[in-house]
Order: C-alpha cells, then sequence, then structure tokens
C-alpha cells in the first residue's frame, strides 16, 4: 500500500519562514554579544594580523552551527509529521546565511 504523504501549504511555509527570520535575528545579536571583545575593531591598522579576526570568524561560525543544529534536533522531535519537511531545507539555508552573517559582524 503506497504511503499518502501529507503537504505543507503556503500559510505553513510563511509561518515557516517567519520562524526562520526571528530565530536568525536572535541568533545573531546572540552570538555577536558573545564575539564582542574577539578581533580588531579597526580593519585598517598597519600592524593588524589575520589571527584575531580568523578567530572572530571561526567562534561565530562554529557557536552558529551549533545553535542551528540544536534548533533543527529540537524541531524535529516536536513538529507533527506533515511540517518535518521543511526543517531540512530551513537548515539548508541556515547553513549559507550563517556566511552572510560575518558581513554585518565585522561592520
Amino acid at each position: 500500500m503506497a504511503e499518502l504523504r501529507e503537504k505543507s501549504g503556503p500559510l505553513a511555509l510563511l509561518a515557516g519562514l517567519g520562524c526562520y527570520v526571528a530565530f536568525e535575528t536572535v541568533a545573531f545579536y546572540l552570538l555577536s554579544f558573545l564575539t564582542a571583545g574577539l578581533g580588531e575593531s579597526n580593519q585598517y591598522q598597519p600592524e593588524n594580523t589575520i589571527v584575531s579576526n580568523w578567530v572572530k570568524t571561526v567562534t561565530f561560525l562554529v557557536l552558529h552551527l551549533a545553535l542551528v543544529l540544536a534548533a533543527v534536533l529540537m524541531l524535529s522531535n516536536r513538529l507533527p509529521r506533515c511540517y518535518r519537511g521543511q526543517v531540512i531545507g530551513w537548515l539548508l539555508v541556515s547553513l549559507l546565511v550563517g556566511f552572510g552573517l560575518l558581513i554585518p559582524l565585522f561592520s
């Protein structure tokens, strides 16, 4: 017997987008607060090295990845089956956005 799979509707996708934007906003401000002491504020110093900014970048990316994976694990257990298909899509988008968040982090 073929298994019938329910698809989430456009309203569920819109709600997922809203939750995703809220999660990324909170994650960015939390991680920028946690990594505020790392790195150089003035990027154009003649004696500036890449090491301190590299530490801030890697710390931000690792903590962002940890937050995203923790959120995916929690959501995959708590969401109804028909909405779980969205979780992997938002995970992939979040992995790409994590690199894009480095631009406002160093601005």
